[in-house]
């Protein structure tokens, strides 16, 4: 079992900035890949970021590219969303979920979820 802890969501204006952490205390996090996902009100879960497992490879939704960055510390069992400019759109629970093996956009093919967090953003 992987215990996936997410951080960093908050309020924040649009055209503002936060970064959410993706903590896994125990494990060996460079054996997984890993992934942000989100989900708002009323719709369905949906993909933004995926990074591999030595943190070479990333992809990411096209709603978010150029404005997230995903990134991942293997030293500290920690991976990261970097948000900025962000606008009312991304506001949503974000989960972090790992896998083992390749990334992937697809949020079924990750075993390990995390709780989420909230992030708000304000018009």
């Amino acid at each position: 079992q992987v215990q996936l802890v997410e951080s960093g969501g908050g309020l924040v204006q649009a055209g503002g900035s936060l970064r959410l952490s993706c903590a896994a205390p125990g494990r060996t996090f460079s054996n997984y890949a890993m992934g942000w996902f989100r989900q708002a009100p009323g719709k369905e879960r949906e993909f933004v970021a995926t990074i591999s497992r030595s943190g070479i490879t990333t992809s990411y939704a096209d709603s978010v590219k150029a404005r997230f960055t995903i990134s991942r510390d293997n030293a500290k069992n920690t991976m990261y969303l970097q948000m900025n400019t962000l606008s009312p759109e991304d506001t949503a629970v974000y989960f972090c979920a790992a896998r083992q093996g390749y990334a992937a956009t697809d949020g079924s093919e990750y075993r390990y979820w995390g709780q989420g967090t909230q992030v708000t953003v304000s018009s």
